[in-house]
């Protein structure tokens, strides 16, 4: 029994250590999240509301003939537009040290309408990215197989896969009680990482990785066709190197850093590696991660003007011009 108790004893100083380093990094987690999070929230809320209402208001009104480019586009400005109008939630949710007032399916909500607006960013600009490929290196095959109605049925079952891959959220999403404040997990409580963990790992490499892939493949052989084709006109690479930067700035800046710390945010929380010792650069990584991937709403309007003349008119600041022609209305 005294060995025991002495045991006891010299371990009782240890739990207490590691406890309050735990104790102490959450701590850091949580202070880094309010001060950095709503106001940056609160600043992409405004600037990706006006952007996408504007971009809706110029396809509704100046866009007569609605190509394929113009239809992802819009399916695009849609899907930003919901996301953008639930960002006041997270702004509220952090500024008051992430105490969630709502109820527990307000959050589950506001998590679906996160992934489904980035997994719907993603597909809606591979969409995009591959139809300005077949436009441009394969014109003849595009000439008469490719045009509007196509364009609708490929943004339903887009719509349609989005909402069945991100489904599982409203399962995995919910509210914890941290002392005084309920907190709207965003991921998983720990106790189901181990089953979030593969899901979120599925998710970059089918939502993010394989859509990647296939754009940088399009545009690697957009630009070949563009710079050996002296009949493309000056107006059509403008419209290319836009899209070719813009997509490619969101990959490298948005959307690929942001998978890739999640799934290491992830697998840190899953085996406690913060907390020997606390090592929070995962985390406040992740958590700038979470606000460069929320930007790409905000950047989606420079992306239309590859698109829409009624955009590049007004980014422009100049008179609109009449429609130019292309390779069968696909832009």
């Amino acid at each position: 029994m005294f060995t025991l108790r002495m045991l006891v004893q010299r371990g009782s100083p240890k739990n207490f250590s590691e406890q309050e380093r735990m104790e102490k990094c959450n701590t850091s987690f949580a202070a880094f999240q309010v001060a950095f999070l709503p106001s940056a929230f609160g600043i992409e809320f405004l600037l990706a509301f006006c952007g996408n209402i504007l971009a809706l208001y110029l396809f509704i009104t100046r866009e007569k003939t609605w190509h394929t480019g113009i239809i992802y586009s819009v399916n695009l400005a849609v899907s930003d537009l919901l996301y953008a109008l639930s960002l006041p939630l997270l702004v509220i949710y952090y500024y008051n040290d992430k105490h969630w007032f709502f109820r527990e399916g307000v959050c589950k909500l506001e998590r679906f309408l996160f992934n489904s607006n980035l997994y719907g960013s993603i597909f809606f600009i591979t969409c995009m990215s591959l139809n300005r490929y077949l436009a441009i290196v394969h014109p003849m095959f595009a000439h008469g197989r490719i045009d509007p109605r196509h364009a609708k049925a490929i943004s339903v079952a887009v719509w349609i896969l989005v909402a069945a891959i991100c489904a599982p959220v409203f399962t995995f999403s919910t509210l914890e009680s941290q002392g005084n404040t309920t907190e709207c997990i965003g991921t998983a409580v720990d106790g189901r990482l181990q089953d979030y963990l593969p899901y979120s790992f599925f998710l970059a490499c089918f939502g993010c990785g394989l859509p990647f892939l296939l754009t940088l493949a399009s545009y690697i052989s957009v630009v070949r066709t563009v710079f050996k084709n002296e009949n493309i006109t000056g107006l059509e690479k403008k419209k290319v190197a836009i899209m070719v930067i813009v997509v490619l700035a969101l990959y490298s800046v948005s959307f690929v850093p942001y998978h890739i710390l999640r799934n290491l945010n992830l697998y840190r929380r899953m085996h406690k590696l913060d907390y020997q010792p606390c090592k929070t650069w995962i985390h406040s990584a992740f958590q700038v991660t979470k606000v460069l991937v929320t930007l790409n709403m905000c950047v989606h309007p420079l992306l239309y003007t590859a698109v829409a003349d009624s955009m590049r008119s007004i980014c422009s600041c100049a008179q609109r011009k009449k429609p130019t022609r292309t390779t069968n209305g696909i832009m």
